[in-house]
């Protein structure tokens, strides 16, 4: 089998790094706290697992085809906070001196750009590894590919076994799961009163929505099943907004992706202009070549 790829989905990374860590400011009094976050993620994901590839995942502009769908979609979210939106220029030029390729395609959402390049990387022999907190992921995991959910200081591996042990349905089944929950993050609106357990319990007996849908009239509960009956057309609808698109033209490719040594020069001014001490010695301990050993465990 070929070599680990890692995608990472950035904004879900760059968030997670923003929150966890409170009132860190560089030297000239600006936040730095996701910027360190980020850093530290992105080492130790990479040491752990040595990937032959690797990307950072951004979203780009508005996702135009579901809001096509759905003219609501994502409009509660809140504006990106100003600490962190002054830090993702730095960001942005930190992934590059580590040249980790970053992919993004105007009006496409990052979930659809992962799931496209995890599936041509499993097709061909590659496992896969996707660094999110997204659940919309669940939906890809199989046999070469897994997610990979950072969890305080460590890291959480969820394969096919994972997904069912979590939510009481196969991968292949979190579409229709997810499309009966609806997502308040997103805006997707499910079926009422339909919580987690009793998704996963009519998916166990039905094993699809459609086949669901068609046997609405078993449901023992009068208010489950008209609640069902009444949200049909919406349920239908959310499978295309949860569903992750495979098949993007993207303007790189798995062969763009090679894991490649950082620029030491650029990384090591940006760590100083941010005044991150701990991550500049690992410069001055690095092997005799020169090359500093920026991926090595902590």
């Amino acid at each position: 089998m070929a070599a680990t790829v890692l995608l990472y989905d950035a904004y879900s990374l760059i968030y997670r790094a923003f929150y966890a860590i409170r009132s860190l400011s560089g030297p000239d009094g600006q936040p730095v706290n996701a910027i360190y976050g980020l850093a530290k993620m992105l080492q130790k994901m990479s040491a752990d697992h040595t990937p032959s590839r690797h990307a950072a995942v951004f979203d780009l502009g508005a996702p135009r085809k579901r809001l096509t769908l759905l003219s609501s979609y994502k409009s509660q979210r809140p504006p990106t906070p100003p600490d962190l939106d002054r830090q993702l220029p730095v960001i942005r030029d930190m992934l590059e001196a580590m040249r980790i390729p970053l992919v993004e395609s105007e009006g496409e959402e990052a979930d659809d750009i992962v799931a496209t390049l995890a599936t041509s990387a499993s097709h061909a022999d590659h496992p896969v590894l996707i660094a999110s907190n997204d659940k919309d992921f669940m939906q890809l995991v199989g046999s070469r590919i897994r997610l990979l959910r950072p969890d305080g200081k460590e890291t959480t591996i969820i394969g096919s076994d994972g997904v069912r042990k979590r939510y009481g349905v196969s991968p292949e089944q979190m579409v229709d799961f997810l499309s009966l929950l609806g997502d308040s993050v997103d805006n997707i609106p499910g079926a009422p009163g339909v919580g987690e357990k009793t998704a996963a319990q009519l998916l166990q007996r039905y094993g699809t929505l459609d086949n669901l849908l068609a046997h609405v009239a078993e449901i023992a509960k009068p208010k489950l099943r008209d609640s069902l009956v009444a949200s049909a057309e919406r349920l239908q609808a959310n499978r295309q907004l949860i569903r992750l698109q495979t098949d993007l033209p993207l303007s790189l490719g798995l062969e763009n992706l090679k894991v490649q040594a950082p620029d030491a020069t650029a990384l090591a001014a940006i760590y100083r202009r941010c005044g991150f001490k701990s991550l500049l010695a690992r410069f001055e301990s690095s092997p005799e070549s020169g090359e500093p050993d920026l991926f090595a465990k902590n």
